[in-house]
């Protein structure tokens, strides 16, 4: 593979940095337009499973922000998995002491697509057979020789594919919805007014007050920081007896018990079905939940504890609430080319 040039360039960024923290790219693994353009192949290969049916793009659809749109989506074989599957947007700027998946399970993106390969409830497959199959291929050799200058088939190994499919979702940001805008974070000359909805819930989503309160106080976990996250891993009151023990089976603490990842309200009403299971259709179920349908338990989360069995919004607020999330759709990240199949 010699005869091809291997002359990397850096992929350029181009997200309004305001009110951002730093991205924080391993040094290893410098983002680069072929190191992108490899994941995205990757991402949309069903060549890493088992029987060549299922790839990332199976379970993380861009209509839907990189998302699921059933509760569990089906692995090799037609297995059923036990969790939604989780939006990709805006990954690149979680904090790898935070954690990632439902679970905090893996630190970094890198190690976050080692997993799914072998899972018995996804691919099923062996990552030294993905690696024969790559370099097998009869283009890809050529693009990981680009990407990351092997210099025969031979070189290519799960190492290179994962920080590949690491790169590309690094680029999955989503930073233009009509919050974005509204608030001068794409252009400060074009800001459009909210409906008298939107502005309604805007205000209940992001007003910070005493607690216990009679508002919502959305904010104290999911902080319109750009993200809607704190990036934390919460027990939000769905159940009394857990039957998934979300954090708490990786760390072992009793204390964990119960606690899933904060996710993102960006692109929320693209997103559905929610929470980790799946188990609401829509966000009228997800309002109905906050409003009047919490459980309690010994690790529910303090500011929700104190509230149950609910926060008592009213059928205008819910309704309010709703208006504002929409206004967190990117449609442009959902339709961007760049994103989608190279097939």
């Amino acid at each position: 593979l010699t005869d091809i040039p291997y002359n990397p360039t850096d992929y350029v960024f181009t997200y309004n940095e305001i009110n951002m923290p730093v991205m924080e790219v391993p040094v290893d693994n410098p983002t680069t337009n072929e190191g992108v353009e490899l994941g995205r192949h990757l991402f949309y290969d069903p060549i890493l499973s088992l029987d060549s049916t299922i790839s990332c793009a199976s379970c993380h659809k861009q209509e839907n922000a990189f998302a699921a749109d059933v509760a569990f989506s089906l692995g090799v074989d037609g297995t059923v998995g036990f969790r939604n599957s989780m939006s990709l947007a805006n990954l690149a700027f979680v904090p790898p002491s935070k954690g990632l998946n439902w679970d905090g399970l893996v630190p970094t993106l890198e190690e976050h697509h080692l997993e799914p390969v072998v899972n018995e409830l996804e691919m099923k497959e062996d990552w030294n057979n993905v690696e024969n199959k790559l370099r097998q291929h009869p283009t890809y050799p050529q693009m990981f020789r680009r990407a990351f200058g092997i210099e025969n088939s031979g070189e290519i190994t799960r190492d290179h594919t994962v920080k590949a499919l690491a790169q590309f979702i690094r680029t999955l940001i989503s930073l233009k919805s009509k919050y974005d805008w509204r608030n001068g974070f794409v252009d400060p000359n074009n800001k459009p007014l909210y409906t008298t909805a939107e502005d309604n819930g805007a205000t209940l989503v992001t007003t910070e007050g005493p607690i216990p309160d009679t508002g919502p106080e959305c904010v104290h976990c999911h902080q319109p920081n750009r993200f809607f996250t704190d990036h934390t891993f919460r027990n939000n009151g769905l159940d009394s007896d857990f039957t998934d023990l979300g954090k708490g089976a990786v760390t072992g603490i009793p204390g964990d018990n119960g606690k899933f990842k904060t996710t993102t309200l960006r692109n929320i009403a693209l997103t559905a079905p929610y929470m980790h299971d799946g188990r609401f259709a829509t966000l009228e179920e997800v309002m109905d939940h906050y409003s009047e349908g919490l459980h309690p338990s010994p690790t529910i989360d303090p500011i929700l504890g104190v509230r149950i069995p609910g926060i008592g919004l009213t059928e205008q607020e819910k309704s309010d609430i709703i208006s504002f999330l929409h206004a967190l759709t990117d449609t442009s990240f959902v339709t961007n080319p760049a994103f989608s199949s190279p097939f």
